[in-house]
């Protein structure tokens, strides 16, 4: 396979994303877009010399030109689409948070590993080489056992119901749209096994999504993971894992930074550069092309069975907040 062929399925912010993130990679070509509407397809299929440009999802998921399918719908539309590109036989990378809720990601699991079909989170932090970086750092022990974690991610936007961000129908608030950053980044330090307890507060707005949430995972044995993510408040967003010798600090952004400081108890901070090529999206679609070619039906850096459990995670923490979304009644 010397070139892997992509559709980008979807033509929203995330979409144009994926797509600059496509042109770092030279053995990957975007062959086509799926929309809704032709006009979107061929506004999109123009900006980046897409040739086949698809007027519906069904079309494009039959395209027997395309290898692997980005999916960049709608939240709540992630499920469907998704199991529609599989049912096309085709690879797929479906963006954050991978479905609204477990029991939509188990149903797409199953289908994968029945057919035999590649699939992955495209939760592009994991992939970047600030996480390979921890992930190094961890895996020697350079700050002893870990015992906590701390990671924020809030911004502060405009409220606007129907936005994809308030609309409940939209799958809007923070946990689904940024919640998911700080609970992955915890089930990748503390993980991949669920918390075996969590408890969590939020403040829903207006429409009764969250608009700001706390979240503490208790992973046994003491350790502990202290979360925060907002739509309204601005935060530092950095992310802290604590050792019984040392710290490692993910400075802001810590979804996509280029810099950590490694504190080892009784020598200097080292602080230590984790620059990345392009603009990062380009890190999960290099990892499904490497799955691809090496056979692989899922990723040993976000296992299926990982996602699954973060989203477990997620259906707790709003539980007791009372919150469902329209497809889910």
């Amino acid at each position: 396979m010397d070139k892997i062929r992509w559709g980008i399925l979807g033509t929203g912010r995330i979409a144009n994303d994926f797509a600059v993130g496509l042109s770092h990679l030279p053995d990957a070509e975007l062959v086509a877009v799926g929309s809704r509407t032709q006009e979107t397809a061929d506004t999109f299929g123009a900006k980046y010399h897409i040739l086949h440009r698809h007027a519906s999802y069904e079309a494009m998921a039959s395209d027997p030109g395309v290898d692997a399918i980005y999916v960049s719908t709608p939240h709540p539309m992630h499920k469907a689409n998704s199991l529609l590109c599989l049912m096309g036989g085709k690879a797929v990378i479906c963006e954050k948070p991978f479905t609204i809720n477990a029991a939509e990601a188990a149903e797409l699991i199953t289908y994968a590993r029945q057919h035999n079909l590649f699939l992955l989170e495209a939760m592009w932090t994991r992939f970047l080489p600030v996480m390979a970086k921890v992930r190094e750092l961890l895996s020697r022990k350079a700050i002893g056992d870990v015992r906590a974690v701390t990671a924020d991610f809030g911004f502060r936007t405009n409220f606007n119901p129907q936005s994809r961000l308030f609309a409940p129908a939209l799958g809007g608030g923070a946990l689904l749209d940024v919640g998911v950053y700080v609970i992955s980044f915890a089930s990748m330090v503390l993980g991949p096994k669920p918390p075996v307890r969590v408890v969590s507060l939020a403040q829903l707005g207006e429409t009764g999504v969250d608009e700001q949430g706390s979240y503490v995972l208790d992973y046994g044995n003491g350790v502990l993971a202290n979360l925060f993510a907002a739509v309204r408040t601005q935060s530092a967003q950095e992310a802290v894992i604590l050792g019984t010798e040392g710290r490692i600090r993910i400075h802001s952004q810590f979804y996509h930074a280029t810099r950590i400081t490694l504190t080892q108890y009784g020598k200097e901070d080292r602080t230590i550069e984790t620059p990345f090529e392009g603009n990062g999206f380009n890190y999960e679609a290099a990892e499904l092309m490497r799955c691809l070619r090496a056979g692989k039906t899922e990723s040993d850096i976000l296992p299926l069975d990982e996602t699954l459990a973060v989203l477990q995670t997620m259906d707790q923490i709003r539980k007791p907040w009372g919150l469902r979304y329209p497809t889910e009644q």
